[in-house]
């Protein structure tokens, strides 16, 4: 059964959402800092894609207007949130500063 996004963003536990577009540049520099991310940070943390061109309410409702735009919830709130690629190291700090 797949999740709805509300249920994934009000779990417990700390929620990375990566809104992307499959055509964006940057998008795709992102994926392998995320997958880094994801490797260093193991279960402390769930890293979300979310399709802009596909979820057009969700970026809407969020007020993506550039994409990758990471936005980083806790307890279903939205605690940080940037447009952009950041590194790796800069992710992590971030997780944790908030998580």
């Amino acid at each position: 059964m797949k999740s709805s996004f509300k249920d994934i963003v009000n779990s417990q536990e700390v929620v990375l959402v990566d809104f992307f577009a499959t055509w964006c540049g940057p998008c795709k520099a992102l994926m392998p800092i995320l997958e880094a991310t994801k490797d260093e940070l193991g279960d402390t943390v769930k890293i979300v894609k979310i399709d802009i061109d596909k979820n057009e309410a969700l970026a809407t409702k969020y007020q993506v207007r550039s994409v990758p735009t990471m936005i980083l919830f806790k307890d279903g709130e939205p605690k940080w949130r940037q447009s952009g690629v950041l590194q790796k190291n800069d992710i992590v700090d971030v997780i944790n500063t908030h998580g």
